[in-house]
Parts: C-alpha cells; sequence; structure tokens
C-alpha cells in the first residue's frame, strides 16, 4: 500500500504542473473486451488476460501462454466502429509483453467542400469520401517484483489521429499499473493513464481548411489549436473471488475511477471528480459465464435546472471451451444513462489451441 500512496503523490504533482490543459483521446477511455465491459471495466485489480495491456498491464504476468483477443462493436446506430486486436506472451516465468491496437473511425464521410465550382455549379461528382480515424497503439511490459504477489506493468502508447484530408496528428503517453494479491483471494490493484500527460500535435492542412472557412459567414475563421493535453487518471480496484461447491465462483469488484478534473461525476470538487465501478461474475465449472455491471454515474442537468443521477448498467455472458472464450456485453440496458446502447462480442484464443 506504501508504493500505492507514493505513486499517487507523484500524479498529483503532475497533474498541477499542468496549465490549460485540453482534454483528448476519449477514444482510448471506451474500454475493450465484452467481459471487462458487461463488469463496467471493474477490473483493475482481476485482469490476468490478453487484455491487460489495456486495463492494468500488470495483469499481463500471470498468462501462462501466448494469446490473441478481438473484438468488434458499433456506436452512434452504427455509424462509429471500433475495433481491437491484442497479443501477449510470456518473456520468462517472471515477465510477459504485450501489444494493442484500438481503431475507433468514421468511415464515407461525405466531402462537400468541392460541390459548388467557381462559377455557382452544383457538380455531384465533385463529392468525395474521407474518413475521420484515431489509432492507439499500446506496447507492454509486465514484471512480478521480489515477491510474487506484487505485479508492475508499463505502458507506451502511439496514438495516430487522421480526419481525411484535413488534418492528423501524432501523440505519445505512458500508463503504469500495479496489482497486488492476498492468500486469502482478495486482489488489489492500481492503473495510472497518461502518467506523464499524453500529447497530441495536430498538422493543420491550411488548403483545406481554406475550402470551408468563410462556407458560413463568422464561422471557421481560425485555424485550430494544434496541441491536445491528456491529463493523468488514476483507477484504484479492490476484488475478492468465492468459491462454492467446487462448481460454482463469484467474482465481485470495485473500482474508483479519479479524473483530476471537475465534471458530472457522482463526488466531483475542483481538485478530483470520482466515480465507482461495481462488477459481478458469476461462474459455472470456469466454463459458462454471468456478468453484470455498474458504472458511469452521472449528475446529469434536465431542462429544468433539477439534478437527476443517471448510471449504467450492464450485461454481459461469456462461454470458455478448452483455449476459446467468446464474449458478449449489452451495454446501458434499459436505457438508463445519457449513453447509447451497444452490443459487444469478442474473442480470446490461447496458443494452446494449435499445439
Amino acid at each position: 500500500m506504501r508504493v500505492f500512496k507514493h505513486l499517487i503523490f507523484f500524479f498529483v504533482i503532475v497533474v498541477h504542473s499542468q496549465n490549460n490543459s485540453k482534454y483528448s483521446n476519449e477514444f482510448m477511455n471506451i474500454g475493450v473486451d465484452a467481459a471487462s465491459i458487461s463488469m463496467s471495466g471493474a477490473v483493475t485489480s482481476t485482469t490476468n488476460n490478453v487484455n491487460s495491456g489495456y486495463w492494468n498491464p500488470a495483469g499481463l504476468v500471470e498468462i501462462e501462454e501466448s494469446g490473441i483477443s478481438l473484438m468488434h462493436s458499433n456506436y452512434f446506430a452504427n455509424i462509429a466502429s471500433y475495433n481491437y486486436l491484442a497479443y501477449a506472451s510470456p518473456i520468462d516465468d517472471r515477465s510477459s509483453i504485450g501489444f494493442s491496437m484500438i481503431r475507433f473511425g468514421v468511415d464515407d464521410i461525405l466531402d462537400t467542400t468541392q460541390l459548388i465550382d467557381d462559377q455557382g455549379n452544383i457538380n455531384y461528382d465533385r463529392i468525395n469520401l474521407f474518413s475521420a480515424v484515431d489509432y492507439g497503439f499500446i506496447v507492454s511490459y509486465a514484471r512480478k517484483m521480489l515477491t510474487k504477489d506484487i505485479s508492475y506493468g508499463i505502458n507506451a502508447k502511439i496514438i495516430r489521429r487522421l480526419i481525411g484530408e484535413f488534418a492528423t496528428s501524432w501523440g505519445f503517453g505512458f500508463d503504469i499499473g500495479i496489482q497486488l494479491k492476498t492468500n486469502n483471494n482478495w486482489k488489489f490493484g492500481l492503473m495510472a493513464r497518461d502518467i506523464t500527460t499524453t500529447y497530441n500535435s495536430w498538422s493543420i492542412n491550411e488548403s483545406r481548411l481554406s475550402d470551408i472557412q468563410n462556407a458560413i459567414d463568422g464561422q471557421n475563421q481560425e485555424i485550430p489549436n494544434s496541441t491536445e493535453i491528456t491529463i493523468p487518471k488514476i483507477q484504484f480496484g479492490v476484488s475478492k473471488y468465492h468459491t462454492f461447491n467446487y462448481d460454482y465462483t463469484l467474482l465481485t469488484a470495485f473500482d474508483l475511477i479519479m479524473k483530476f478534473e471537475q465534471n458530472n461525476n457522482l463526488l466531483s470538487t475542483e481538485f478530483v471528480s470520482i466515480n465507482p465501478a461495481l462488477g459481478f461474475e458469476l461462474g459455472y465449472i470456469d466454463t459458462v459465464f454471468l456478468r453484470l455491471g455498474l458504472g458511469n454515474f452521472q449528475n446529469e442537468i434536465e431542462f429544468d435546472n433539477s439534478n437527476n443521477m443517471t448510471f449504467q448498467p450492464n450485461f454481459g455472458v461469456g462461454i470458455k471451451y478448452k483455449d476459446i472464450e467468446i464474449d458478449y456485453a449489452f451495454t446501458d440496458i434499459g436505457d438508463q444513462s445519457v449513453a447509447l446502447y451497444s452490443n459487444i462480442f469478442s474473442l480470446k484464443i490461447n496458443f494452446n489451441i494449435f499445439r
């Protein structure tokens, strides 16, 4: 626990040394793996497979064989697609490495900037298509410390964002995570994202910007800010694993997600905003899983200026057969939050299957 205190103190210093921060790269906060999403992301202390590179790289030390993970989901009435691919492998009995890639994009957007020519004629042949795509590449390394009960992991992230021919950006950042397990099936985890802040540097195509600068009088007149900053976020988790009659298991997990900004979270101050996440997983003979999660608690302001607390309940099921696991998540059951519901599928394959 002393390690956790030192890390939190370091992140507080980093956050308050930043001025005029602008939040970016929100696509990196959506989450991966249907099993984890169905538990509302309350997996900081429990993640122990190929997807740990995203949730907490310290969990990669638990993998015993190489494996891959795939996920696909659609958002905004299938307008945007979200795809994820990950690979992880042990290096030796104390360390592991992982690689992850995220793609979030809206494709086939109509570019009508050339629709009307210099003579004022409309020519539909001048309409082109472009994509607005965000890529996240994560390289992870994890290692057990002197005691096997504590592990740490580090992520190096590269962010690539493309808006057709209009603008592109590169970003770089780091994450660090720690996991601690006890002899009585309690686990603790700490994940700090963007610990040094993640910078995105944009390059604006000024010739394409000129196509739209005067399209609407008084709007689109200036070149956008070329730098974005993603400030650190800390997620602390605790979990307990129960076994009943040898065949049934229950995993309960609770996470606190801390952002250094004032927003609509359940607890919000000028210094930090905190949001809880709660997850449950009921398993049968380590083959069939039923999952439930509660998260994304928000204090929403209604049109009459009254406050209404919303939350996002998630549900999921999973089937594991030997070295293959298929998971499904349905998010925002009953439309309880401002977020739209989504159907998410993911697949994990352990390379033992090929032996």
